[in-house]
């Protein structure tokens, strides 16, 4: 089951839409579907976060606190809305195709893929690029 959930007023203007995508980027990865939730907060929330259980005193676009077991994925996914307005602007893309991004990235975390090194990062956007390309 995915959840969307929010700390701020932030609300998701096709929940039902991405509920679909991200299911079937979780099917086509043959993965099995525990419990998902999508956490969207401001950049204060999430700093917080990232300071606390991360160590890292750094303004982020997401972070997945990943509960995977075997094939079931499940975890929780913290975005903050500032930051992904702020990197859609950055990135001369749109706020929708942007936060589509960070979603499924925290997604594919799940699904096993890493974003440290450099091919890892590689492998990852053309990941994301290619569930965005049918979303």
């Amino acid at each position: 089951m995915i959840e969307f959930n929010s700390t701020n007023d932030f609300e998701l203007s096709n929940p039902e839409e991405l509920l679909q995508w991200l299911t079937s980027v979780i099917e086509a990865e043959q993965k099995q579907m525990g419990e998902i939730n999508y956490i969207f907060c401001d950049d204060a929330y999430l700093h917080k976060l990232n300071v606390e259980y991360l160590n890292h005193d750094t303004l982020t676009d997401v972070i997945s606190f990943d509960y995977t077991s075997g094939d079931v994925i499940s975890g929780d996914i913290y975005i903050s809305v500032e930051r992904v307005e702020d990197n859609a602007a950055d990135f001369k893309t749109s706020f929708k195709d942007e936060l589509s991004r960070v979603m499924v990235h925290g997604l594919l975390h799940y699904c096993g893929y890493k974003d440290k090194s450099e091919d890892e990062a590689k492998e990852m956007r053309a990941k994301e690029n290619l569930y965005l390309s049918v979303r």
